[in-house]
């Protein structure tokens, strides 16, 4: 395996009853994600007996199976196979991601942290705009919200703190920004990131057959528009973002 570590990775851990995680690491990192994307996938299409559910973290899968159906030691031999059959951090990404073009306000009222993490990343304003609209980032995860994205890797620079103190209310649509990762607000919510940008998509939508507008995986570049054309995309339910298929 590529992915350097203390503790031997990856590991298969028991979940309670009915759970099964594999941990690829123990931080963020992107041959992690990538792993922890691409082997959700994989026992997916392979449709095991006795697995009900699967999700991705950002540097594991986790199984939820029957135990009267198919035990943890069957389950966890079955998962050591597979970990076995090929280097899961250098692995090709799951088929069917898309990237997905969203328009956003950067600072402004609407946005009002950016200076504060420009500085803390040691740009300007219309430096840290260019550096954060440049960036083509991965749906690493989808959590803490329903359809709330955690996306990254940001350049370095981007490694910059959480707040100390909790921003009390964010709206939905909020494009916070902290250690090189953005988190996009599903729902108003209290934040310790930092707000540098608005968009008007609405990720999750309850009522849609498709709920999260967004998947792990997919590849996301923010646009920089402006306040008044920002309001106008609010009619439509993906706030004017675009998406195409990634070959």
């Amino acid at each position: 395996m590529t992915q350097p570590l203390s503790d031997p990775m990856p590991q298969i851990v028991t979940a309670g009853v009915d759970g099964m995680l594999v941990r690829f690491a123990d931080r963020l990192s992107e041959p992690a994600n990538r792993a922890a994307l691409a082997f959700r996938a994989t026992v997916e299409s392979l449709g095991w007996d006795g697995v009900e559910e699967t999700s991705s973290t950002l540097v594991s899968t986790f199984l939820r199976f029957d135990p009267l159906h198919l035990s943890h030691d069957d389950l966890r031999a079955q998962l050591a196979t597979l970990l076995k059959s090929q280097d899961w951090y250098a692995v090709d990404l799951p088929q069917g991601r898309r990237l997905w073009r969203i328009p956003a306000v950067f600072g402004t009222d609407m946005a009002p942290q950016l200076e504060q993490a420009a500085q803390a990343a040691g740009m300007t304003e219309s430096e840290a705009i260019a550096s954060l609209t440049r960036a083509r980032v991965r749906v690493q995860s989808i959590g803490f919200a329903p359809g709330q994205p955690y996306l990254g890797e940001l350049p370095e620079a981007w490694d910059i703190s959480r707040q100390s103190t909790i921003t009390p209310r964010v709206p939905a649509g909020a494009v916070a920004v902290a250690i090189r990762q953005f988190v996009v607000f599903s729902r108003p919510s209290p934040t310790g990131w930092l707000h540098v940008a608005q968009i008007a998509a609405q990720l999750f939508r309850p009522e849609a057959d498709t709920p999260f507008l967004l998947r792990p995986g997919d590849d996301v570049q923010f646009i920089a528009t402006e306040p008044g054309a920002l309001e106008q995309m609010r009619s439509d339910p993906q706030g004017g973002a675009t998406s195409e298929a990634i070959e």
